[in-house]
């Protein structure tokens, strides 16, 4: 199975994410997104495969979001996608790619639909379970 993670090693939901695919037996091919932004391509293409607004996308916390005034609905996608080409840090994460489909990993535990063989138990940073479904 080929998985894709758009990753921010600094996101706790992005490593709990990392490690359940990991420990699913996949390695995966792993995008530090604000190293290696994606191209505003690629975004477009993810966000059509997730099926999620370009709002839906946008993270608040830990980012520029308030001081840009992106919770105005005054701003088009294409606006809101060259505030993210220009600062990816407001792209949410982690966003997990497989030929299973795309999603945005919030909760981490998201993941486990996009697997073959998903974990059976897992245990967060935060000491949280997980169980497969």
């Amino acid at each position: 199975m080929s998985v894709t993670i758009y990753h921010n090693p600094d996101c706790g939901t992005s490593r709990n994410t990392l490690a359940m695919i990991r420990q699913s037996g996949v390695e995966p091919t792993v995008i530090e997104y604000l190293k290696t932004p994606p191209s505003r391509e690629t975004l477009e293409q993810l966000i059509a495969a997730m099926g999620i607004s370009v709002r839906a996308l946008l993270r608040e916390k830990g980012t520029p979001y308030k001081e840009l005034g992106l919770a105005d609905p005054k701003w088009t996608d294409d606006e809101l996608l060259d505030f993210m080409m220009a600062h990816p840090i407001l792209i949410n994460r982690p966003i997990v790619v497989t030929d299973r489909g795309t999603l945005l990993c919030r909760p981490s535990e998201a993941v486990i639909d996009l697997l073959d063989a998903p974990v059976g138990r897992f245990v967060k940073e935060d000491g949280e379970v997980v169980e497969a479904r």
